[in-house]
């Protein structure tokens, strides 16, 4: 089955990995981070977004190292099954299921992350070299002006081009356009923010709302 393409799969189990990724979305990893460590609700702090940098922003580096790797591997793993099972198209559609759950999870109402580690274990997941020259490029563009959402913005622009130019499935160049429209529309509160200069940088933390 693992050569078979997702074209050839059945509409069961397009549903299926569809919904082990938005399962594995749901997991509330920044929010259950900042409870276990901050005893807060992060809805209520900073941006109220409940993903890793706003979890740094409150309750600091040893929280926000937390929170990224519990959403990362939220991208990551259903992605790696997704691959095992029917390659890397289920692989593609599982994982973007699971950005999609957690910037939108049931378990918290739908109010969540803006998907941004979610999607880099999903591109490490399906695609290592383009997540390493993405987070290469991702930490240069943080360093340099400080901006982690605009560091963000910018990868998730640069996703499907270089998906494009690495020759995938049509599937997975969907996939790819979807991801990224995602994390930049999750973005648009940082987009007017950084367009009227009053988007915080990186280093500067945030009080309750």
């Amino acid at each position: 089955m693992a050569s078979e393409s997702l074209f050839a799969l059945s509409g069961i189990s397009l549903a299926g990995f569809a919904l082990l990724g938005y399962a594995f979305g749901c997991i509330p990893c920044s929010y259950l981070a900042s409870r276990m460590l901050g005893q807060i609700d992060i809805r209520n702090y900073g941006s109220g977004n409940t993903g890793a940098t706003n979890v740094y922003r409150v309750l600091g580096k040893k929280a926000g190292i937390i929170a990224f790797i519990g959403d990362f591997l939220k991208g990551l793993l259903p992605a790696l099954i997704g691959n095992a099972i029917a390659g890397q198209e289920a692989g593609a559609i599982a994982a973007l299921f699971a950005v999609i759950g957690h910037c939108y999870p049931v378990t918290l109402k739908f109010r969540g992350g803006k998907g941004v580690a979610t999607s880099a274990g999903m591109i490490f997941g399906t695609a290592p070299l383009i997540g390493v020259i993405l987070i290469v490029l991702q930490f240069a563009i943080l360093f340099v002006t400080k901006y982690m959402s605009l560091a963000s913005i910018i990868s998730a622009v640069l996703f499907p081009i270089l998906v494009y130019f690495s020759d995938p499935s049509p599937v997975y160049q969907i996939a790819s356009i979807l991801m990224g429209l995602l994390v930049i529309f999750r973005h648009h509160s940082n987009i007017r923010k950084l367009l009227k200069g009053e988007e915080s940088k990186m280093g500067s933390k945030k009080n309750k709302a």
